[in-house]
């Protein structure tokens, strides 16, 4: 068998098919049967070999060759660095207008997630579309076709765009602003003038939004994932609203009118005004719901929601449908069964398919119906409530605002098995929460839908009145039976992993604007872009993901490190940024891509490699830590198919007299076909497959090694200049140990000082001195005016009395009964006004010795 195995590799062109049989030796059947044998073969290597080039010249395209040849000729492209792009060194400033007040950060790049870069010029009003190349030549360069093609509207824009995003198959644009809102289509016909390309442009929900009648303001627009089509709009008159842009973009296709406020309530003007909006992602429930941010902190949540038309996959959605078929109706509660029914017969009806299981099993997709229960409207389930934990207070728990500020942004985090949801506030921080139970749908019965539908009975649109559950909802607590929950139309409690502070400057009253982006690599590590500039949070515990794994990990908090500073100097104001999102390719590598308002763009390399590596390591435990990690995550560079080896050749049964069998006899050519047959099926073909595998992963595995080389020596470098730096770090411990042991002795005679010992101030007391402080700026002057005014008085009183007595003692001899009554009216206003000055003269002493000790104190 050692002989077998030693042949050479030939070219990939050369067919490796056996020497053809003498057919003359051959019956007619043997003839007809080895003809068709060798037609098959020769397909199936014709077929495999086809397909193994072309998978090969997918992946590994020649940059070098020549384009395809086109009638019309076209300008030669050069590619360039992508922060090197003529179009991002202009001089020209997009620095955003207005009166100094801070702004939220405008957004004006997109990606259509494969070649295609988009950039709208807020000073030329057109949009700029740059053709991509990630990773090549080198895997961490991102480069840029030059020139960059210009796509200007058929209409003009007269708003300022703050946004733009792209959908979900690139074919359209949104531009969103705050006094207008259009799509851009992203195909057009040329331009004889300037070679640019005219796009059609429409207005969305003209009649609703931004006209002279009212002035409605779209805090949030997006794309629904699961369409090309349909675009969600939360606007500030509490109304979120679905529009199918190939229908109708003028009419909403879903109204959903929201009722956050019990009525009969009161509450603040900001548990009523929409912020935020997010869909949810790819798990259970959640694809079918919308999370709603108020200004107060609160979220709410309704499901289901379904864009007609939209495409789901058959075994996500037959999931949910068993799931409610499993618990619903077997439960002792008739609420729960209730529920399940309804959420059952909603998915029946938008998804016809799932009642024909048997016959429809082999689909791979479903499309979603226009449907929409006659009797029931959407219930707004929230606001979501903390769990509580142990004997933790329950107004803790239903007290939503924990950061300061007010609410600006909320994002939705599917990693994993959890769904993640961020609320960033006004004050810097960042609420970090996950959903501690499955959401589930929930209508109010009772509350009918306005449908619009055609002249066949079929439904164009819908409008329902979505109101929160009366009532109180009770307090959820871990320890509580799933059996108490489950179908209750309970809105599912939150668990708080953490609250991230961004330490931002607070200069301005109304704090800061904050978005955040996903990492489309590691959904563990969260972006927050403010004014300051960018931060990356990544989460090192999600409690799902762990809980499923079956190992206890040790609960750690997000870690948060700077990604870009916009600050020039350390007390210089931040300049914001006009554009960012962040880029990916098939190998592992990510970019952030940002535009600073200079016009610059800058291309951060991000490193998702050993983030989620826990810090410490048990040293006894290393080597099989390590072990256990490499075969957990083995390296995807070879495929596991070629590792396992040929497969096992299995010789086919012969007759015991085979070694007397001539090679020349039809029974030896049978038999060495048959082996020749088996040799190449398993060998031969296998050689071939690995020919192709290290031909196209050569130039990979050769940047992977010289990056790792490249590291290495970095890190050699890097030791070697701690190793320098080793004794001047001894000596600055020894200072800071010297200098600590200082600050103590000096801590330790403060505590000796009388002042150490004073006892906080009673409730009373702190009373006494909130009224003091409002004395102090408010009344204080006018009082001080007021006593010297009184002293000034009693002064000239006093100095008129004593001089005018005996003039008039002289002069009016017949009136003494009259001037000693006024006498006498003088003296007891004297002793008024003397007891007033004590009393206030006593107020003000007690005034300026409470200003002396706050002085003193502070």
């Amino acid at each position: 068998m050692s002989h077998l195995l030693m042949f050479h590799l030939p070219k990939p062109e050369t067919s490796f098919l056996p020497p053809a049989p003498n057919r003359s030796l051959l019956s007619p059947h043997q003839q007809s049967k080895e003809t068709r044998k060798k037609k098959r073969t020769q397909r199936t290597a014709v077929s495999k070999q086809n397909k193994m080039r072309f998978n090969f010249e997918l992946t590994e395209p020649n940059l070098d060759s020549s384009p395809r040849k086109s009638p019309t000729p076209k300008e030669d492209i050069q590619w360039v660095p992508l922060q090197n792009h003529p179009l991002f060194t202009s001089s020209a400033s997009t620095s955003p207008e207005g009166d100094g007040s801070p702004q939220p950060p405008s957004n004006l790049l997109a990606w259509d997630g494969a070649s295609r870069l988009y950039y709208w010029d807020s000073n030329l009003r057109c949009l700029h579309r740059i053709s991509i190349r990630l990773g090549d030549p080198e895997p961490s360069s991102v480069l840029a076709a030059l020139p960059s093609k210009v796509l200007h509207t058929d209409v003009e824009v007269n708003f300022k765009v703050n946004k733009i995003s792209i959908n979900r198959n690139g074919s359209a644009l949104l531009l969103s602003g705050a006094n207008g809102l259009c799509v851009m289509y992203l195909y057009g016909r040329s331009s004889d003038k300037d070679n640019s390309i005219i796009c059609r442009t429409v207005s969305i929900g003209s009649q609703i939004y931004f006209n002279e009648r009212n002035v409605i303001h779209t805090p949030k627009v997006l794309w629904h994932p699961y369409s090309d089509t349909h675009l969600g709009i939360l606007s500030s008159d509490l109304v979120f609203r679905l529009f199918d842009l190939s229908s109708d973009v003028l009419q909403p296709e879903q109204e959903y009118y929201l009722q956050p406020v019990e009525s009969g309530r009161s509450r603040n003007a900001a548990s009523i005004c929409p912020v935020d909006f997010s869909f949810g992602g790819d798990h259970l429930w959640d694809r079918f719901s919308v999370f709603l941010l108020f200004r107060d902190g609160s979220v709410y949540i309704l499901c289901p929601i379904v864009p007609f038309g939209s495409v789901y996959k058959w075994e996500y959605v037959l999931e949910i449908y068993s799931d409610a078929e499993t618990f619903g109706p077997k439960s002792a509660n008739p609420v729960a069964v209730n529920n399940s029914n309804m959420a059952i017969s909603w998915l029946e009806a938008t998804f016809p398919e799932l009642a024909h299981e048997s016959k429809e099993g082999g689909l791979s997709t479903l499309k979603a119906h226009p449907y929409a229960v006659f009797d029931a409207s959407l219930c707004l389930q929230g606001p979501l409530r903390k769990v509580c934990q142990g004997g933790e207070d329950e107004d803790l728990a239903v007290r939503g605002a924990e950061c300061e500020g007010r609410a600006v942004s909320f994002l939705y985090d599917l990693a994993s098995k959890d769904s993640i949801l961020v609320t960033a506030w006004s004050g810097g921080q960042l609420q970090i929460d996950a959903l501690a139970d499955e959401i589930q749908p929930v209508w109010t019965v009772g509350s009918a839908p306005r449908l619009r539908v055609n002249s066949h009975n079929h439904i164009l649109g819908l409008a329902m009145l979505c109101e929160s559950i009366l009532g109180e909802l009770p307090v959820v607590k871990l320890d509580q039976p799933h059996d108490h929950t489950v179908w209750l139309g309970h809105p599912p409690p939150l668990l708080r992993l953490a609250i991230v502070d961004l330490a931002l400057p607070r200069k301005t009253e109304s704090g800061s604007h904050i978005s955040m982006f996903v990492d489309p690599l590691m959904p563990e590590r969260i972006y927050s872009v403010h004014d300051g500039g960018i931060d990356s949070i990544v989460l090192h515990f999600l409690p799902f993901t762990s809980q499923s794994s079956g190992k206890d990990e040790t609960v750690r908090t997000p870690s948060v490190h700077p990604v870009l500073s916009t600050c020039q100097v350390e007390n210089s104001a931040p300049s914001p940024l006009c554009g960012f999102l962040a880029l990916s390719d098939s190998f592992g590598y990510s970019w952030i891509v940002v535009i600073t308002s200079n016009q610059e763009c800058v291309v951060l390399e991000m490193k998702t490699l050993n983030l989620l590596v826990p810090v410490h390591v048990d040293m006894l435990k290393t080597s099989a830590s390590s072990e256990e990690w490499t075969n957990r995550n083995p390296p995807d560079i070879i495929s596991k198919e070629l590792l396992s080896g040929p497969k096992v050749v299995l010789v086919a049964q012969g007759s015991p007299n085979l070694r007397s069998v001539a090679a020349d006899s039809i029974e030896g050519r049978s038999t060495l076909h048959q082996y020749l047959n088996l040799f190449h099926e398993n060998y031969v073909e296998y050689a071939h497959k690995v020919y192709f595998e290290l031909k196209h992963h050569g130039p990979q595995l050769k940047r992977i090694i010289d990056d790792q080389h490249a590291r290495l020596g970095e890190a050699q470098e890097k030791l070697s200049k701690a190793e320098k730096q080793q004794s001047g770090l001894e000596e600055r411990i020894n200072r800071a140990m010297q200098r600590h042991n200082l600050l103590e002795q000096r801590l330790h005679s403060l505590r000796n000082l009388p002042g150490a010992d004073k006892k906080p101030l009673s409730k009373a007391e702190r009373e006494f001195k909130s009224d003091l402080d409002q004395f102090t700026e408010v009344e204080l002057d006018a009082l001080r005016t007021s006593i010297d005014t009184l002293r000034a008085r009693l002064r000239r009183f006093t100095q008129s009395s004593k001089g005018g007595i005996p003039n008039q003692q002289s002069k009016i001899v017949g009136r003494n009964n009259v001037l000693d009554a006024q006498i006498s009216q003088l003296k007891s206003s004297i002793a008024k006004l003397s007891l007033v000055n004590t009393e206030n003269t006593k107020k003000v002493e007690a005034l300026e010795s409470v200003l002396k000790n706050r002085e003193s104190n502070r």
